[in-house]
């Protein structure tokens, strides 16, 4: 079949594997540092640390983080991501009865941009849409996952400080506007 002139021909787009989530196991531990690595890699080639003491800083903010959110945030939230059956991500959410915040979620970069923070995504803005709350994040002004959750509809939260390096998004489910009376 040959394609008409100006015309592109039809290009079928495999669908990406759905991701599946399971809890986190103290055997995690090296994969979630070398996810945690991984999504500090382009902030820390600008620094040009010694390979030692790069490992070191790393380590000890991975630590830091982990402690964080560990004291902060319901283990039950803590998931891996897994296609497969092979570790590809992990996130972190806290439910309460007001809202979904997405604490953390990240992939490594070679499973990024193949649909499966798309997938995620839905996936909880359907839960947040079912349990009548909104869904909050926070995101570096810089992380190209910004354009992802613009994409799906999240929008800055008001009265946040325009100089932080972070962004507090929000997204509402249709109809589940503060406004409306409604959720």
């Amino acid at each position: 079949m040959s394609a008409r002139r100006g015309r592109i021909p039809a290009v079928e787009t495999p669908v990406p594997l759905s991701p599946c989530l399971r809890p986190v196991t103290p055997g995690d531990d090296g994969f979630l540092f070398t996810l945690y690595v991984s999504t500090r890699a382009r902030e820390l080639a600008a620094w040009g640390l010694p390979p030692a003491q790069a490992e070191l800083f790393l380590r000890m903010q991975y630590q830091a983080q982990a402690r964080h959110y560990a004291s902060a945030y319901p283990p039950e939230g803590h998931a891996i991501i897994e296609v497969e059956g092979v570790p590809v991500g992990r996130q972190w959410i806290a439910r309460t009865s007001a809202e979904l915040l997405l604490v953390d979620v990240a992939l490594l970069p070679k499973h990024q941009g193949r649909g499966l923070g798309t997938h995620l995504l839905r996936e909880l803005q359907a839960e947040a849409a079912r349990a009548r709350v909104p869904m909050r994040l926070n995101v570096t002004r810089d992380n190209p996952a910004l354009r992802l959750y613009t994409r799906h509809g999240f929008t800055p939260a008001p009265g946040r400080d325009p100089a932080s390096p972070y962004l507090e998004l929000q997204w509402r489910a249709p109809g589940n506007d503060p406004g409306t009376g409604v959720g």
